[in-house]
């Protein structure tokens, strides 16, 4: 299963950042320039420095004014060492003369395995336009957009625990390029370390595999609650990726 979706996650990343998926294959780390191609994934609104590495060489995507440190800075470094917190500091002194800095790292799965679930718990589905209602509910900014709808990546499924009428814990999916639904979970604190978490995550993973998507998980380097309810949801680690983003005035 993992092979078939890896292979997939190639193909996005080369739409991702105007490369080739053999380019994130290959040994030497990979320089290229922005373009806005139809299907990438869309998290900015303007494109400055993308990275990711599926942890061999890194390929970053950056406006041109970079290049020449961007050579220098990945020369004699093998690619997923550039991650690491002895290479970054460099990297985000250069991106603040521009008035940007790095955001953290985003540590990203892919399904490996089949992953079957009983029935633990009561839920409910909501689909496309049903979700609206919990736009801007404060219990659920992970799993859904918030505080309102993201046209570029609109939520397309939502799957709800519950104990009695009270919701438990939500998961919910965006389409984040086309047929790619990337997993959000948020389960209330009062419900936390019971399995609601993964459960619903197992569930929506399921749901988009027959629906013929592609899901996938995101997650933080030291999110080890998250990403433990990804590794029993049937995910593993794929990739890493960071951008940049513009610096508040303040921060100038």
């Amino acid at each position: 299963m993992f092979k078939r979706y890896y292979e997939k996650l190639l193909e996005q990343l080369a739409v991702d950042f105007n490369c080739s998926p053999a380019d994130f294959r290959a040994a030497e780390n990979i320089i290229t320039t922005p373009a806005w191609n139809a299907g990438r994934r869309n998290y900015s609104p303007e494109i400055f420095l993308q990275m990711a590495t599926c942890g061999v060489n890194t390929v970053i995507m950056a406006d041109e004014c970079l290049h020449e440190f961007l050579h220098g800075w990945i020369r004699d470094i093998e690619g997923h060492h550039l991650f690491e917190f002895e290479s970054l500091p460099s990297l985000n002194e250069e991106l603040e003369k521009y008035g940007y800095q790095l955001n953290p790292t985003h540590h990203m799965f892919l399904p490996c395995c089949e992953v079957r679930t009983e029935e633990l718990f009561r839920v409910k589905w909501l689909y496309g336009s049903e979700i609206s209602s919990f736009y801007g509910d404060p219990r659920f900014p992970n799993a859904i957009a918030y505080p309102e709808p993201c046209p570029v990546r609109p939520d397309r499924i939502v799957v709800m625990a519950y104990d009695g009428d009270t919701i438990m814990g939500m998961a919910g999916c965006s389409e984040d390029a086309p047929h790619w639904q990337q997993i959000g979970i948020d389960v209330l604190p009062e419900y936390r370390s019971k399995g609601v978490g993964s459960y619903l995550v197992t569930l929506l993973r399921n749901k988009i595999i027959e629906m013929g998507d592609v899901p996938f998980y995101g997650t933080g380097a030291a999110n080890i609650h998250s990403q433990n309810i990804a590794i029993k949801s049937g995910f593993k680690p794929a990739w890493v990726e960071t951008e940049a983003t513009k610096l508040e005035e303040g921060n100038r």
